[in-house]
Parts: structure tokens; sequence; C-alpha cells
């Protein structure tokens, strides 16, 4: 089971795909943020959802939030995964699974992560989640509309 609305959001600390350092609980001082796990960069249900991520990235600015995708792939892959796809945003490596375990993100077949999207408020509580593995870009309009209710 996946943490729910109303939970508080665990803080942890990933690299992005260019090797910075990124701090959840530093991003939740100033915008609430949108986290989406998916299993693997360059599947097609995973292009489909960064892809969707990616050209509402203006709609998640202009709501005041920070969108960050999370995958156990490495920062090399992200990083290509990225610039094949002009990705505006960071895409954190969760290589150890360390994030997924603090979000109880199940993995599938034994090594697939599950498709979840958290939207977490300033406050650091879980405000939405919606868990769909098929229904990439649907997490987009999903997150969207939950920080529409936000404001």
């Amino acid at each position: 089971m996946t943490l729910r609305v109303g939970d508080k959001a665990p803080d942890f600390e990933l690299r992005d795909q260019y090797g910075a350092v990124v701090r959840l609980s530093t991003l939740l001082h100033e915008k609430p943020v949108v986290l989406f796990f998916y299993p693997k960069d360059g599947s097609p249900v995973c292009t489909r959802e960064a892809c969707a991520f990616r050209d509402a990235h203006e709609e998640f600015i202009s709501a005041g939030a920070e969108v960050l995708g999370i995958s156990i792939d490495g920062a090399e892959s992200h990083e290509a995964f990225s610039k094949k796809h002009a990705l505006p945003y960071r895409l954190l490596s969760d290589e150890k699974k360390e994030v997924l375990a603090l979000y109880q993100i199940k993995m599938m077949l034994g090594f697939m992560p599950e498709r979840v999207t958290f939207v977490i408020g300033k406050d650091g509580i879980i405000r939405h989640v919606y868990n769909a593995l098929l229904r990439g870009a649907k997490h987009t309009e999903e997150a969207l509309a939950a920080l529409h209710k936000l404001a």
C-alpha cells in the first residue's frame, strides 16, 4: 500500500540527471511538488508520461509547482532520456530504491516499480495520489487538477 492523502511526505535527497542534489524539504519551503514515480526511461508508456509532463510544464509553473520524476535508472540514462525528449524538469535517480521504499512503491514482477504520482503541498502533506500503470499521460491531468484544488 502506498502513502495516502493526508500523510506526511517522507523527506529525501537524491541526485538529478546532471548530478545536482535535490532535497524535497528544501523545495517544499518554496512551492508544492508533483512527484511522479515511473518504471523505466525510454519505455513507451514512460515516454508518453514524461512527454505529457513536458507538454504541460508551463501549466505546472503557472500553478506554482515543481515537477520531479523518479525512477531506478541512473543519472546517465536520465540525462539521455531528458535530452532526447527535451524534458524541462529534473529526473532523480533512486538506484538503491530507498525513496521507493519510503513512498511504499511496489515492485511489479520483482523488477519494475509502480507508476504513482503524488501532489505534495508546501506543508509537506500529500494532497493527491494517482496510481495507474498503463495510463501514463493521465498522471499529468490528475496532478494539474489536484494543484488547482490547492490554489
